[in-house]
C-alpha cells in the first residue's frame, strides 16, 4: 500500500490523497512487513521525524512516498521502479535489509536516480557513473572498532555466528581484516538464516572452539538467537556485536542473555551521556525530540536515526542542486547525485559525512563508540 506524506504524519497510517506534483519528490522503501520489518519499522518512523524536522528546502516543498518491500529483494526491485518510472522520484531512500539495498542500489544505478542507503552494501553496483552512496558505518570500521574493544578486553580467539546473508558476509569479513591485522583470530564461521528459530547446532560448533568471546553478526530480534542458545549451554565468555543489534526487540528477547554485550554503535545511540563538545550532541537531542513530537515515544534504537541522517545529507544536497536545475528533470537528479558526492563535514546524528565519487561510504572513526548493555538499557563505555 502507498503512503504519501504531505502534512499528515506517515506513522498515523493516513493515506493522503493524491496530491498535485510536488517539487521536490522523494521514494522512500522500508520493510513494514516479513522477518525484516523489526529494523524496517524504526526506518520507516525515522524518516516520518526527518520529514517533520525539515518539510522545505529553499522554500520549495518536498512529497515524500513510502513503500514496503516486505523484506523481500524482489519487491524492493519492483518498488525501485514503480517510484522512478512511474512517481518520477528525485531521488531514492532505502531500504531495511542489506539484500533488498542491493537490490534497489541496482535499479537507482541502472536508471540514473541519486539514491541514499539506509544499509550496509558494501561496494558500488557496477556501473558507469555512481549514483549511490551508504549512510551507515561500513561492517569493517563496525568490527574493526569492536576488535579494538575486544583486544584492549584481552579477548584473543573469537568465535563468529551472523547470518546467512550479505549481511552476515559484511561482519565476517570485517572480522577477518582485523584478523589480517593481528588483533583476533576467528575460530569459526557459522550462520543462520533470517528466518531461523533455533541456532542450537551452530553454536555447539562455535563452542566446540573454546573461544574467548562471540561476535553476533545478526540484527535485530533475530540477533538474539545466538545469545539465548550461548545462555542455554553455560557460556560465560565475552559478547560483542554491532549497532544492528541496537533494537528495543533485540534487548526485548534477548533478556538477560544479552546483558553483558558490547557493540558499536554510532554515538546518537547515548546522545544524553555524550560530552557536550561532541559534534553529535545537539543534533541527536534535537533528532530525539522531534521524534518524540511525532509518534509520542522514545526513540530506542540507531536504525531510525540513519534515516534521519539520509534526510540530512539529501536536504543539505538539494540546497545546492536548487541552484542549477529544477526537480522532476534529469538535470536535478544530476546536479543532487554532485552534489551528494561532494558533500564535506556534514555533522548527521550518527556521523560526520563526506563523501567522494569511487566511494559508497562517507564516515570514519569519529562515527562510532562502544556501548554495553547493561540492565536493558545502552551505557556509554568509552
Amino acid at each position: 500500500m502507498r503512503k504519501t506524506l504531505s502534512f499528515l504524519a506517515l506513522a498515523a497510517g493516513i493515506a493522503a490523497a493524491p496530491a498535485a506534483r510536488a517539487d521536490i519528490t522523494i521514494g522512500f522503501v522500508t520493510s513494514l512487513s516479513g522477518n525484516g520489518s523489526s529494523i524496517g519499522i524504526p526506518y520507516g518512523r525515522g524518516i516520518n521525524a526527518a520529514y517533520e524536522y525539515k518539510k522545505t528546502i529553499n522554500g520549495e516543498t518536498i512529497r515524500l512516498i513510502q513503500l514496503d518491500d516486505g523484506s523481500d529483494p524482489s519487491a524492493a526491485t519492483r518498488n525501485a521502479r514503480k517510484l522512478v518510472e512511474e512517481e518520477k522520484v528525485d531521488l531514492l531512500i532505502g531500504t531495511a535489509t542489506a539484500p533488498s539495498t542491493i537490490a534497489m542500489a541496482a535499479v537507482a544505478s541502472e536508471l540514473k536516480v541519486p539514491m541514499i542507503a539506509v544499509s550496509p552494501i558494501g561496494k558500488l553496483p557496477d556501473a558507469p557513473e555512481q549514483w549511490v552512496v551508504s549512510v551507515p558505518q561500513p561492517a569493517s570500521l563496525l568490527v574493526k572498532i569492536v576488535a579494538d574493544r575486544m583486544k584492549r578486553d584481552g579477548m584473543k580467539n573469537i568465535g563468529y555466528i551472523g547470518f546467512s546473508d550479505a549481511w552476515g558476509d559484511l561482519v565476517y569479513n570485517g572480522a577477518k581484516a582485523a584478523e589480517a591485522a593481528g588483533d583476533i583470530k576467528i575460530q569459526s564461521n557459522e550462520r543462520y538464516a533470517r528466518t531461523d528459530t533455533s541456532v542450537t547446532a551452530q553454536i555447539l560448533k562455535v563452542l566446540a572452539a573454546r573461544p574467548d568471546a562471540v561476535l553476533d553478526g545478526g540484527s535485530g530480534t533475530q540477533g538474539a538467537l545466538p545469545l539465548l542458545s550461548l545462555a542455554d549451554r553455560g557460556f560465560k565468555g565475552n559478547t560483542y556485536g554491532t549497532v544492528a543489534l541496537v533494537n528495543p526487540d533485540f534487548v526485548n528477547v534477548g533478556g538477560k542473555a544479552a546483558d553483558g554485550i558490547q557493540v558499536s554503535a554510532g554515538p546518537v545511540i547515548v546522545a544524553e551521556q555524550l560530552p557536550d563538545e561532541h559534534f553529535a550532541k545537539k543534533i541527536a537531542l534535537d533528532f530525539r525530540s522531534v521524534y518524540q513530537k511525532v509518534h509520542n515515544i522514545p526513540t530506542t534504537d540507531g536504525f531510525s536515526a540513519y534515516s534521519f541522517d539520509a534526510w540530512l545529507i539529501f536536504a543539505n544536497a538539494a540546497e545546492r542542486a536548487l541552484k542549477t536545475a529544477k526537480p522532476g528533470t534529469v538535470e536535478f537528479r544530476a546536479a543532487l547525485r554532485d552534489a551528494i558526492l561532494s558533500t564535506k563535514e556534514l555533522p548527521g546524528v550518527h556521523a560526520v559525512y563526506n563523501f567522494k565519487p569511487g566511494s559508497v561510504t562517507g564516515v570514519d572513526e569519529r562515527s562510532l563508540v562502544v556501548v554495553r548493555l547493561t540492565g536493558g538499557a545502552w551505557k556509554y563505555a568509552p
